[in-house]
């Protein structure tokens, strides 16, 4: 049921191997001032990482999300926080046993500075592959977001990722036996994506989801019920919740993990919970209502 409800075709990701390059790598993870980002000491606090269920690591920082997924022919990893967030992210990844090394493919949820500014600094070191949807790959590729994000004017740039190779949201994509289906889930940004796969252990097997930002937060000139630049945005809202509720969904983690409750459920073995993408969905079609009600009401 889900490949026809959501799998429009399959992407096998080939394995490349490149040589680690940290050269740049002071320069690739310098901080946002204070001045510049005064929530950016917060979200990167370190953050002890741990196993989710099965291959599936949480690997990020205490207020931004990183996952790592592994098998025996490379291991991929979604998001990567800040610039900032990238040499705690790679120490992460290296205390749950895996060497950032083998890392063949990153992914991106949406391509603002606090869950992407972290890509270019560990493709430095890794050698990864980058694939987003094209919408993002635009943005990771100069490093600054465009008139059509709700948030231009409030987003900091951060390090360009090269070479970001595009696939068709919907598409499933596959490294060894890793099997990721991407959900297209837009509205917080134009290429906003949402991922989900199954990791299993000797008990069974959880599906698992990697839920995008449904927030409809914007500049202030922005209105999501009229403007030129990014017109389908409460229409991206509607469809992405619709694809939220209806996946097979065990654990849900987001990108913000405070927006999935992730630090008052007991730990992992909290995690479990069915309803918990329907919760999601619903909370963000809230959200939605509320915004638009207020733009309405002026």
């Amino acid at each position: 049921m889900l490949r026809g409800l959501f799998i429009a075709s399959c992407i096998t990701i080939s394995l490349l191997g490149h040589p680690a390059d940290a050269q740049e790598l002071e320069d690739l993870t310098r901080a946002y001032t204070p001045e510049e980002c005064s929530s950016c000491e917060e979200w990167d606090v370190r953050q002890e990482p741990f196993r989710i269920y099965g291959n599936s690591y949480y690997v990020g920082t205490h207020g931004l999300s990183a996952i790592l997924i592994t098998s025996l022919e490379g291991h991929v990893l979604i998001d990567a926080g800040l610039p900032s967030s990238a040499p705690l992210i790679l120490d992460n990844i290296r205390a749950v046993g895996f060497d950032p090394g083998d890392i063949e493919l990153i992914l991106n949820s949406h391509a603002h500075f606090d869950h992407a500014g972290g890509i270019a600094a560990i493709r430095s070191v890794s050698g990864a592959r980058v694939m987003a949807s094209p919408a993002s790959a635009e943005v990771l590729e100069r490093g600054t977001s465009g008139p059509e994000d709700p948030q231009f004017g409030l987003l900091l740039d951060y390090p360009p990722v090269g070479d970001v190779e595009r696939f068709t949201p919907g598409d499933t994509l596959r490294l060894g036996d890793i099997e990721l289906a991407s959900h297209p889930t837009a509205g917080h940004t134009p290429g906003g994506t949402s991922w989900s796969w199954r990791s299993c252990e000797e008990d069974g097997c959880m599906h698992i989801v990697y839920a995008d930002s449904q927030t409809p937060v914007s500049a202030d000139y922005f209105l999501f019920t009229s403007n030129d630049t990014y017109p389908s945005a409460l229409a991206a809202f509607a469809r992405g919740a619709d694809i939220l509720e209806r996946l097979p969904c065990d654990i849900l983690i987001t990108t913000h993990p405070g927006a999935s409750s992730l630090w008052v459920e007991g730990g992992p073995a909290g995690l479990i919970d069915s309803g918990a993408c329907r919760d999601y969905a619903q909370r963000a079609r809230q959200a939605v209502a509320e915004r638009v009600k207020r733009e309405t009401s002026k």
